[in-house]
């Protein structure tokens, strides 16, 4: 079952100084961290923060092209969990089809935000996501998930 998120925030993981997106569920019930590099994090914050660029940056290049071919972004779905990496679909609806394209999370977030397109996880994803070690180091991982279930979500904040 997919269930629809929303972007809570942007911040930098106290530990490993990474960005990491926090996607959270309409009840506030269910959040899942997705941390992403840098370039995609700066695309997400320009998108949420509502700053144009003097030239379109890669995701608005890829928005316009999906226009100009009379296309449009249906959704995006976080999909699949493995070996810690996440997997996401982009649905495209193109002459009367649904076309399914394989992405970054943090690319088809990134899209979703440009093209106002809504964003799924699938339940299992959510579900096998509590068992992710975010760091190499054990002691490390024990600290961000203390740090991950003590946060607030009404704290979260674009601090970049």
């Amino acid at each position: 079952m997919q269930i629809e998120m929303t972007i809570k925030g942007l911040m930098v993981d106290p530990i490993t100084n990474s960005p990491i997106v926090i996607l959270r569920d309409k009840e506030g019930q269910k959040v899942l961290p997705i941390r992403v590099g840098i370039f995609e994090a700066n695309a997400i914050a320009l998108q949420i923060e509502n700053i144009s660029t003097p030239r379109p940056m890669t995701h608005d290049l890829l928005r316009n092209i999906i226009q100009d071919l009379k296309a449009s972004v249906q959704k995006v779905v976080v999909c699949d969990l493995q070996e810690n990496r996440f997997y996401a679909l982009i649905y495209l609806a193109l002459d009367g089809d649904t076309v399914a394209i394989d992405a970054r999370p943090s690319d088809a977030i990134a899209l979703a935000l440009r093209t106002r397109a809504p964003i799924f996880v699938e339940d299992t994803v959510l579900d096998n996501a509590k068992t992710v070690d975010f760091t190499s180091e054990k002691s490390d991982a024990d600290q961000l998930h203390k740090w991950l279930e003590s946060l607030d979500p009404d704290d979260f904040d674009y601090k970049m």
